[in-house]
């Protein structure tokens, strides 16, 4: 018999830390629970929470490599834990669930100052730092990708490998086929680069686009996020080069986008990898360099190994580089096609459902072995002592 309980999710104010918080805030409400959510002012202003959900703002301090703030940025998180420890008292979570950002630290701390069970969700392939500091009072830590780096080999028994949670509209496309793509019909490209659009793809693109042989460029239809301040000078490239262009800075229809793409360029951000590879679209991806622990550049490796994605690091990012890794794809026979088939071998649609499975476990059974098997557990990397993934240059 199932019984009602309350869950309390932490998470930073980024799409990559609220989309899967969302996800599983609105399964565990299908399935009858109680959800809250603590986040920042910036996650509170992201849509998608369950009409049945609570949304609580707490403050969320920083600690930097700048001891000057250390000071301050300690008694934001002693408020913030003081502030959840209210929460918690009136309602009584049966476990908090931490996806990463400063906002959950102070959540998670109150919930071991009170005894309650606790869960940090992994989007990326190394542990965020948030999550390397609540490890060792966790329950269990659930990962998104086979191997994960700076997860400590004492916390194997704690690692359960569920997935990146979606949205159910990407889910879906995972039961249609691959877009027919003949050799004289229309080449859809979509190119995003992450919730704020990216510089370096509105000064490459475009101009990749235009070294395309003539046979692959006329059949081109684009479709492609710019920052705001990006959007025209892109628009009148895309005209100079007689290619046609949609472009916005927000793209609200992205999934139904997804679905009709035959190639994918972006960021190799958790999320779009997570969508990607859920809906099976091959993808020419771009780590971004600064993304904290170089997490980017390791998100792409289970996807670029299957031979599902290349991957161009951003300084051998240019237009000569692009337009050479497009044609490899779009001109061989089948490419595309066997690309998208191993981009879908890597991806976890039952992510949310199996997460909220792992959630629904804690305080009721013991944590046993839960969602692992031979074939789907991770592996544990203290340290990045391989080499990164390979760009792909052949």
């Amino acid at each position: 018999m199932s019984f009602s309980k309350h869950y309390v999710l932490a998470a930073g104010g980024t799409g990559g830390h609220m989309i899967p918080a969302y996800a599983l805030a609105k399964e565990l409400v299908l399935r009858g629970h109680r959800v809250a959510l603590i986040t920042d002012e910036r996650g509170e202003k992201i849509p998608g929470m369950v009409d049945e959900g609570q949304v609580h703002v707490l403050p969320a301090g920083r600690i930097t490599k700048d001891p000057r703030g250390w000071l301050k940025g300690v008694r934001a998180i002693m408020q913030g834990r003081k502030m959840a420890m209210q929460l918690y008292k009136t309602f009584e979570p049966s476990a908090v669930v931490g996806f990463g950002g400063y906002p959950a630290f102070p959540a998670l701390l109150a919930a071991n100052r009170m005894d309650v069970p606790t869960i940090v969700h992994e989007q990326n392939a190394v542990l965020g730092r948030v999550n390397r500091l609540a490890a060792r009072g966790v329950n269990a830590i659930a990962t998104s990708y086979p191997d994960v780096l700076r997860i400590k080999p004492k916390y194997a028994e704690k690692v359960h490998l569920v997935g990146n949670p979606v949205r159910q509209e990407v889910i879906d496309l995972r039961e249609e086929p691959y877009p027919p793509l003949s050799e004289e019909g229309v080449f859809r490209v979509l190119i995003t680069g992450g919730s704020q659009g990216a510089t370096i793809l509105s000064d490459v693109v475009p101009d990749a686009m235009a070294m395309l042989p003539m046979h692959l460029r006329r059949r081109l239809q684009i479709t492609q996020q710019c920052r705001e301040q990006d959007i025209e000078r892109v628009r009148a490239k895309y005209a100079e080069h007689d290619i046609p262009a949609e472009l916005a800075t927000y793209l609200p229809d992205l999934p139904q986008r997804l679905g009709w793409a035959h190639l994918v360029i972006g960021r190799a951000g958790a999320s779009t990898i997570a969508e990607l590879t859920t809906a099976g679209r091959p993808a020419i991806l771009i780590p971004l360099p600064i993304a904290t622990d170089d997490h980017q550049t390791y998100n792409v490796k289970e996807m670029v190994a299957a031979g599902g994605a290349r991957s161009i690091q951003q300084p051998r990012f240019t237009a000569k580089e692009l337009a050479k890794q497009m044609q490899k794809m779009a001109l061989a026979p089948g490419a595309l096609e066997n690309a998208a088939r191993f981009a879908k071998k890597c991806g976890r649609p039952d992510a949310v459902g199996d997460l909220a499975d792992l959630v629904e476990s804690i305080g009721t059974s013991p944590l046993s072995k839960p969602l692992k098997s031979k074939a789907e557990k991770p592996s544990i990397i203290p340290a990045p002592k391989q080499a990164l993934a390979k760009e792909t240059t052949e």
